[in-house]
C-alpha cells in the first residue's frame, strides 16, 4: 500500500511539481490550497506525511501545523515545512510550531524526495 502525502500549498505550480514528483515515486497525493482546508484534509484522511507551505491565504502554515499537531490522532504525523520564508529565525519558528523538518524554496526535487523518504 502506498503512503499518502498531503500537500498544503496555495500556488498551483508548486502543487503540480510536488504532485508529479511524489506520484511518480509511488506515493498517493492529496492537496489543499489553504490552512483551513489543509487541517480538515489532515483530519479526514490521516496522511502519512504533510508538506506545509508557510505563507497561506487564510491562516499561515505555523497555525495550521499547531492545529494538526494538537489533534491526538495526528500528533505523530510528520510535517515538513516547504517554504520561501527563509529569513533568519523562520526555520526555528517552523520547529516551534511543530514541524519536523524544513526545506526552503526553491527546492531540488531529489532533495525533497529524499527528505520525505526519511519520514515515510
Amino acid at each position: 500500500m502506498s503512503k499518502l502525502i498531503l500537500i498544503i500549498e496555495d500556488q498551483e505550480d508548486n502543487r503540480r511539481i510536488m504532485r508529479d514528483l511524489f506520484t511518480s515515486a509511488g506515493y498517493k497525493v492529496i492537496e489543499a490550497v489553504n490552512g483551513e482546508a489543509g487541517v480538515m484534509s489532515a483530519e479526514t484522511h490521516c496522511p502519512d506525511l504533510i508538506l506545509m507551505d508557510i505563507q497561506l491565504p487564510d491562516f499561515d502554515g505555523y497555525e495550521a501545523t499547531r492545529r494538526i499537531k494538537a489533534n491526538p490522532a495526528l500528533s505523530s504525523t510528520p510535517v515538513i515545512a516547504v517554504t520561501s520564508y527563509a529569513l533568519s529565525g523562520d526555520e526555528a519558528k517552523a520547529y516551534e510550531a511543530g514541524c519536523d523538518a524544513y526545506v526552503s524554496k526553491p527546492f531540488r526535487p531529489r532533495e525533497l524526495l529524499a527528505k520525505v523518504r526519511e519520514y515515510v
